[in-house]
């Protein structure tokens, strides 16, 4: 049978296309870093976030002392390598560059949690971040904690309180704090992350340490972090004009960094308590005041510039340490003019080194 050239073809039915939605790509699981010193470890470990800081390194001279081994995490944002220079050859230190925002995880007895920064001139500097650090860098350690068993201290700070209504501040004062301030970044990040360590040891029975800390000062400040100690100083030591925001009558109460570290290790010792506790020196000064004290003990002929107060600032801040006092035993012993010399001869010698 021949076929016709020029017959068509019988048409196919186009095969019926199923739409499908497109699955997206799975998201990366966020990695948790893994801490593992090399080394053996006999003695308990401590870990310290925000180590390389100003408190966080004074506070690994303590635990080294108090026979701690030391794991210190730090992203150097505002931490400072300088201040960790004498532990170069220290086989109980180890020392992770680390951004608590990311997860981590080490087998510990104490985990230290101090990594934000603490001035207005850098945790406003980028305010998503600071928040994302007080609020996640908590709940990282509190998660190395439940894992663990570990200890959790939080270096909580007395700006929860915001412009007090109370004064001097108790520990049951709730605070008055603009929550969408310029502020707020650092206050309501602080107060979150005690929201967190209390809903863990609620329902993780975490053992948990909070400590709410007024303005501290000493040796390993930034001379350009903004707080008023440093800066009163470094503008002495330079015969630069003093800053003074407002009228230079608003107070504050300053604690040198040994009495809050000696604090802080009575706090999280086994007789300690979970807090809150505050931590600061009562001894109330203006600025004023401070002003006069610094230009005395460096002898400095700086004159004093009066600038606008910033946004929220607070106008008064002096802790009620009863409760430290009480339970812990504790109560600052070094003066502020006896501080303030420590203090002056630390910045005259990196000043002289730059």
């Amino acid at each position: 049978m021949t076929r016709n050239p020029t017959r068509r073809p019988k048409p196919r039915h186009p095969r019926r296309v199923v739409q499908t939605r497109r699955t997206p790509p799975a998201k990366p699981q966020r990695k948790t870093h893994v801490m593992r010193p090399a080394k053996h470890r006999t003695t308990p470990l401590a870990l310290v976030t925000g180590g390389a800081g100003f408190i966080g390194s004074h506070l690994c001279d303590r635990l080294i002392a108090d026979g701690f081994e030391v794991l210190c995490l730090d992203n150097f944002y505002t931490g400072s390598a300088a201040n960790l220079q004498h532990f170069k050859h220290e086989p109980r230190f180890d020392l992770i560059t680390h951004d608590v925002v990311e997860p981590y995880d080490a087998r510990v007895a104490r985990v230290y949690n101090l990594a934000c920064p603490a001035s207005p001139v850098h945790y406003q500097a980028d305010p998503i971040k600071t928040y994302k650090t007080s609020i996640l860098g908590a709940l990282h350690a509190l998660e190395v904690g439940r894992r663990h068993g570990a200890r959790v201290f939080q270096a909580s700070t007395s700006e929860v309180y915001g412009d007090p209504e109370q004064h001097p501040q108790q520990e049951s004062y709730w605070g008055h704090v603009n929550p969408i301030g310029i502020r707020a970044c650092y206050d309501e990040g602080k107060r979150g992350a005690e929201t967190l360590f209390f809903d863990y040891a609620r329902r993780h029975k975490t053992d948990i340490r909070v400590a709410r800390i007024f303005n501290t000062y000493g040796p390993r400040m930034l001379p350009n972090d903004g707080r008023v100690v440093s800066n009163f100083i470094v503008q002495a030591l330079a015969d630069e004009p003093f800053t003074i925001y407002g009228d230079g009558s608003q107070t504050r109460s300053f604690c040198y960094v040994d009495d809050l570290i000696d604090g802080i290790m009575l706090l999280t010792s086994d007789a300690g308590i979970p807090g809150p506790v505050n931590l600061g020196n009562p001894s109330e000064f203006t600025m004023g005041e401070l002003a006069d004290k610094v230009l005395a003990l460096t002898g400095s002929h700086s004159h004093r510039v009066f600038k606008a107060l910033p946004s929220d600032d607070p106008t008064r801040r002096r802790p009620d340490i009863s409760l430290a006092q009480q339970k812990l035993g504790w109560s600052p012993k070094v003066s502020l003019e006896e501080g303030l010399l420590r203090t002056i001869g630390y910045f005259r010698s990196v000043m002289s080194i730059a």
